[in-house]
């Protein structure tokens, strides 16, 4: 379980998050979005312990994260922008990941399923952006943590790629996982996430199914009941 409770960072005279309140108590895929500079990433960040609040409290697993690195155990996370060592292959970087977590990693199915098997010796500065996304996603999809955080997931992705990510997705779920996402595709969101939190403004602004922000916008189209938020935040 994650707890958020009255959560508020601000950077210089910015301030980021406004008091943000969110419990997550059940498994699922739960896609938080909101406008660029909402605090998608710095609510992120906090749950990572990346970030430290001014205020407020949060929890994973019913115990506070304030100054307890190891609750870090229980999560892997997908960086949006993976900065790889550029004279490491990538076998040495799954090794290098595996030593650092101390923890056995099953990372030979994903190699198969992501086909990475003719780059494994390749370094990492030759590899293009869509076959660093493959590794980024095998390194934190190969240990088995009760929370899982995608930022960004898709980006380079091919299609025949994007298809086992799903499958991914579903399966880690059906484990009872707890699995955050973000991302700018909404079609994607559309069809794997159980519920939507979206920021604006530093707070959470809606919090549930996409039928109910659907029924709440009087909106049929996702994407536009999306939108339908944005124009009361200009409003």
């Amino acid at each position: 379980m994650i707890r958020i409770e009255q959560l508020h960072k601000k950077f210089g005279k910015n301030k980021v998050l406004k008091g943000v309140d969110l419990t997550i108590s059940k498994k699922g895929v739960f896609a938080i979005l909101g406008p660029n500079g909402s605090g998608k990433t710095t609510l992120i960040k906090a749950l990572l312990g990346m970030v430290i609040p001014d205020s407020g409290s949060l929890s994973v697993g019913d115990i506070s994260i304030k100054k307890d690195w190891k609750y870090r155990d229980q999560i892997d996370y997908l960086p949006q922008i993976a900065n790889f060592p550029a004279n490491l292959t990538v076998k040495e970087l799954i090794s290098m990941i595996k030593d650092l977590r101390n923890r056995p990693g099953e990372d030979k199915k994903l190699i198969t399923v992501f086909k990475l098997e003719p780059f494994l010796t390749k370094k990492l500065s030759n590899l293009s952006g869509g076959t660093k996304q493959k590794v980024n996603l095998v390194l934190t999809l190969m240990f088995d943590s009760p929370i899982i955080i995608l930022d960004e997931p898709t980006t380079g992705l091919d299609p025949i790629a994007l298809i086992h990510l799903k499958k991914i997705i579903k399966e880690e779920k059906s484990k009872g996982k707890i699995i955050l996402i973000t991302s700018h595709i909404m079609s994607f969101v559309e069809e794997m996430a159980d519920e939507i939190v979206f920021l604006l403004e530093g707070k959470v602004y809606f919090k549930g199914t996409i039928e109910a922000l659907k029924t709440e916008t009087k909106e049929s189209n996702f994407e536009h009941a999306i939108a339908n938020l944005l124009t009361h935040e200009d409003a």
